[in-house]
């Protein structure tokens, strides 16, 4: 009760990676804070610092009666003579905007640890004499050395930091906090944090990471590139593991390279979810294609952009400072008109009683068993929160059950006590596992609450029954897939004609989507493959008569 809750807010984006039509913004932020029951703070920001994108989020907060935190997205270094976009001028100008919007607390959040010691100082000691908000400095660790940049913001009289337990910081995670701690023990600015009760705090959060080890990036240390490529701490991972999945990462130093060419062929822009998503798409999509920055600016080659820098330059995100570079705006958008208003200005609103209908239909349930809470998470997340819905229909709830079970399952011999209610517990323990029959299915032998049961399953990952995919060997005609992933759309049958530059379909890895578009006119022969398809790089999509 004492302590506050405090979420991120995209702004026009909320919680995912799009912006929303106004009115779910505006749910979204009713319903997170529950009339002073849920979400305390809202730390407020855009993906391109896009003050005029945040308005409609900012005012939703108030008018709820939370706090509302605004906030300034770090990118650049203000004090290179060499910076002429991320100015002191720049965030100053930022900075008084929500104060007149408002906001009651401005945060500064550097999300790729790129904030000097020296520049953090100038910045916060700025901010002090110009505007009358209390100071929320927010960083990562991925260069090793942020520690000391939260100390010189601490000297120039920040109100507030961001920090991690000990176990839980560093890399692109936060500072340690108990370094910080420690550092300013005795001090003027010593936040008086007693040592035995941050390592108590500690040694619960060490057993706990331990249960998501098979998670875990593998980064061993900090690493001073950030500075050139300034990628946020919370894509770092994220980015990795997607060059994994897509059969890249041992070209991970490429797609880094390859990161910071995308951000000065879009304009250096502020890169924070969703506009870091757009530029770590176009570095894997890059070197998935062995495609150089040259490739991508010239306007003779073809270039099947990732429907995520299709709609950045489209303008689905908001405008960026400085605008789009017009050359590759042209060619991304093959001829499409580009927006230059707020996105959310021209999204009609959603109708939440149709939402409320459909969902009740999609799972035979009644409209008012459908809760508000189901309604704002399909709204937002419309395939996840059915993955979720038929997920929890077909299990339960299966949150209820211990960490490392729900991850990997339990040992043979295993017991487990699941309360499923107030006093009413389940016994179960795992007796055998056989072994998969011809159609990859396992039968699971187990007692429940002593009494013997089975029930038979579906590996996953037995490899019964899967049917090789005819591979693309170049042939004219042919269509390939450009990487990894599952099809999400197919737009064409046998016998279309299709023009080129028509899109042919689409394919999903790891939330990239990229359009397969018709490199020549033609009438397709053959399709390989129907939604829902997984698919490995230069598998035979489709053909065309020759």
């Amino acid at each position: 009760p004492s302590h506050l809750f405090q979420m991120l807010l995209r702004g026009s984006n909320a919680v995912g990676y799009t912006n929303y039509p106004d009115n779910v913004v505006k749910d979204f932020v009713v319903k997170a804070s529950d009339n002073g029951r849920g979400v305390d703070v809202f730390r407020v920001f855009d993906s391109l610092n896009w003050v005029d994108n945040m308005r409609v989020a900012i005012d939703a907060v108030i008018d709820a009666g939370a706090i509302c935190e605004a906030t300034i997205c770090y990118s650049g270094d203000l004090l290179s003579p060499d910076e002429d976009k991320y100015t002191l001028a720049y965030y100053v100008d930022m900075a008084r905007q929500f104060e007149a919007a408002g906001a009651h607390t401005l945060a500064i959040k550097d999300m790729a640890g790129v904030a000097r010691p020296a520049a953090a100082a100038k910045l916060v000691e700025t901010l002090k004499g110009e505007v009358g908000l209390p100071i929320h400095f927010h960083t990562h660790d991925t260069s090793g050395g942020q520690v000391a940049t939260v100390l010189a913001a601490s000297a120039a009289g920040v109100d507030i930091i961001d920090a991690a337990m000990d176990p839980l910081s560093g890399l692109t995670s936060q500072p340690n906090l108990g370094t910080i701690a420690e550092a300013l023990r005795g001090l003027e600015r010593d936040p008086e944090l007693p040592r035995d009760t941050l390592d108590k705090i500690a040694h619960y959060w060490d057993g706990a990471r331990r249960h998501y080890a098979a998670f875990e990036a593998d980064m061993r240390a900090g690493s001073s590139d950030v500075f050139e490529h300034a990628m946020p701490g919370g894509q770092y991972t994220n980015l990795r593991q997607q060059a994994r999945s897509l059969g890249i990462e041992h070209r991970w130093p490429e797609v880094v390279k390859r990161y910071a060419d995308v951000n000065r062929l879009f304009g250096n822009i502020v890169k924070v979810t969703p506009s870091s998503k757009v530029v770590g798409d176009m570095a894997l999509f890059m070197v998935s294609h062995n495609l150089s920055p040259e490739d991508v600016t010239n306007p003779d080659k073809e270039v099947a952009f990732p429907d995520s820098v299709v709609s950045f330059f489209r303008g689905d995100l908001g405008q960026p400072t400085g605008g789009f570079p017009q050359a590759l705006q042209t060619k991304v958008l093959r001829g499409e008109a580009p927006l230059s208003e707020r996105p959310g200005a021209s999204l009609p609103p959603v109708d939440f009683a149709a939402v409320r209908a459909e969902l009740a239909e999609t799972f035979g349930r009644k409209p008012k068993s459908v809760s508000d809470q189901d309604i704002a998470a399909y709204v937002l997340y419309p395939k996840v929160f059915l993955d979720f819905a038929s997920h929890r229909r077909d299990f339960g709830d299966t949150s209820l059950l211990p960490t490392p079970v729900f991850f990997y399952g339990p040992e043979v011999g295993e017991e487990l006590s699941v309360e499923i209610d107030a006093g009413k517990r389940l016994i179960i323990r795992l007796l055998a596992v056989s072994d998969p029959d011809a159609k990859g299915r396992r039968t699971v032998f187990f007692e429940l609450n002593g009494q013997p049961r089975n029930v038979v399953i579906q590996d996953k990952n037995a490899a019964a029954d899967i049917t090789a995919r005819p591979v693309a060997t170049g042939a004219p005609g042919e269509v390939a897939a450009p990487m990894p992933g599952a099809i999400v759309t197919v737009n064409v049958t046998v016998g279309d004609e299709v023009k080129k530059g028509d899109v042919l379909l689409s394919l999903e890895a790891m939330k990239m989507e990229t359009s397969v578009y018709a490199d020549r006119d033609g009438r397709v022969s053959e399709v390989f493959v129907k939604s829902g398809d997984q698919v490995d790089a230069k598998d035979l999509l489709l053909k065309f008569e020759d």
